[in-house]
């Protein structure tokens, strides 16, 4: 591969800038925020926070010593805090976010503190609307699993590791790059990569436009010598201003980077990597999705670009267990399978439905979906119900606002009335699996079934419920 970077900079010892002895997370509990709290507890820092329900995130962080209260409470206030982290998730009312800004404390997004726990280190930044999280969990997975090491701050937990987040003294740092609230922009990327650029936050950016500027202006801050790795064929490529760039693609061979020869086989992939001139042959990806190949030769291009080699990188991938809730398979038989995706998004879910048809192309497809943010429902209440009805069935759960307020006339109906087609149910979260189980036991057909769980709200709390009663219903 001749786009390699310059990794002078991992000859440095990894460090922080600045000294903290203590820290108060607000939204402790969020994926982002749990991977800062759990490095800064590593590193010997008093670390204590705030979230409003308990989960088996904040639990895993009570465990390494962080005290967690899940009541907005003024006894509880972190008063010797050298700064107060929150994320944007938290509205201004919050009357322990609101104290500590009206007594005078430091106060910080959480791309503020990720800023300065990345100001001097060798940075790989991997953003995207959607594929981030399970690109840049595979980047940090080859490398740690090399042996070359760095640190990573993941948007997701790594199956191989059960974990977001995990430490090293080399001077490197895997992130993901979130561009929600532009944060992104305040990170220093060496190697960049961008995953897609699909119209999405429009509550925060206003139009697509303005997003992709925001991709764009990300990819002005690689520095002389850096490297940005780019899906063939993103909106406003021309308009990318790093030094050096390389695409990538899952068959496109117009790309510098693709998929060769890509078979499906029993659990996962089997293909070859073309990373520019160069060719990787026989590689196994063991998991699902032909989206997650296309992210494996991303993860491959930036891996290469570092130094690893290419027996490194196949040995890597082919031990990867993926993400939790990405393509997740919790049943795998010959007569049923369920998966959990955290998809929100119409492109993710229509790659996740296309994903299932690869690997089950015989089996029959129900999709359970919680639509996630009034905004969101709002402005892409089409594309929903379009990639929606590429399953056999669509069952609908009530909308999962998180940090909005309600906006009229949208509703999870919003959707629905779009399908067309395609038999639609509307259910409440908590008859879902009693539904499922019924209709389960009245089907008996030797056809497969495969029940796919999707959303980013409190859905993430079905799949488990149905697993339990699905493995004690047999065929």
């Amino acid at each position: 591969m001749t786009n390699t970077i310059d990794t002078t900079l991992l000859q440095q010892p990894f460090r922080i800038t600045g000294t903290l002895r203590e820290l108060c997370f607000i939204g402790i509990g969020g994926i982002g925020m749990s991977a800062l709290a759990r490095f800064f507890r590593e590193q010997g820092v008093t670390v204590t926070g705030y979230d409003k329900t308990p989960t088996a995130l904040t639990r895993s962080l009570e465990a390494i010593g962080i005290a967690v209260h899940y009541e907005e409470d003024l006894q509880a206030l972190a008063r010797s805090a050298d700064a107060v982290v929150y994320t944007p998730a938290i509205p201004e009312s919050h009357i322990e976010l609101r104290w500590y800004k009206e007594n005078g404390y430091t106060i910080w997004k959480r791309s503020d503190l990720l800023k300065q726990i990345t100001a001097s280190s060798l940075n790989i930044c991997i953003a995207g609307t959607h594929g981030k999280t399970t690109t840049s969990t595979m980047v940090a997975h080859i490398l740690r699993h090399s042996g070359f090491g760095g640190n990573a701050f993941l948007g997701g937990i790594a199956a191989n590791y059960g974990t977001n987040q995990w430490s090293s003294t080399v001077n490197c740092c895997v992130v993901e790059a979130d561009e929600y609230d532009r944060s992104f922009l305040k990170l220093l990327p060496h190697v960049a990569l961008i995953s897609a650029m699909d119209p999405d936050h429009l509550d925060i950016y206003g139009d697509a436009a303005s997003m992709e500027q925001a991709f764009i202006d990300f990819s002005g801050l690689i520095p002389p010598g850096g490297l940005l790795v780019h899906k063939w064929g993103l909106a406003r490529t021309s308009d990318l201003k790093a030094p050096r760039k390389l695409s990538y693609h899952l068959r496109e061979e117009s790309a510098d980077c693709y998929a060769k020869d890509a078979t499906v086989i029993k659990g996962g992939y089997r293909f070859n990597a073309v990373i520019e001139q160069e060719e990787i042959n026989d590689i196994f990806l063991p998991m699902g999705g032909w989206h997650n190949v296309e992210n494996a030769i991303g993860a491959i291009t930036v891996s290469r670009a570092v130094g690893i080699t290419p027996q490194a990188i196949r040995e890597a991938l082919a031990c990867f267990k993926g993400v939790q809730r990405r393509f997740e398979k919790l049943i795998d038989t010959d007569s049923l399978v369920l998966i959990d995706d955290y998809a929100h998004h119409p492109e993710e879910l229509r790659v996740l439905i296309q994903g299932v048809r690869s690997l089950y192309p015989a089996a029959d497809c129900t999709i359970i979906f919680q639509p996630h943010l009034y905004t969101r429902t709002r402005d892409l209440a089409s594309q929903f119900a379009e990639a929606l009805s590429a399953a056999d069935r669509v069952v609908l759960l009530p909308l999962y606002p998180a940090r909005e307020r309600p906006i009229a006339g949208v509703n999870s109906e919003s959707i629905g009335s779009a399908i067309k087609d395609v038999p639609l149910f509307y259910l409440e979260s908590d008859i879902v699996v009693d539904w499922i189980e019924k209709d389960r036991l009245s089907k008996r057909s030797s056809q497969q079934q495969v029940i796919v769980v999707a959303g980013a709200g409190d859905i993430d709390r079905l799949p488990a419920q149905l697993k339990n009663r699905m493995e004690n219903i047999t065929t």
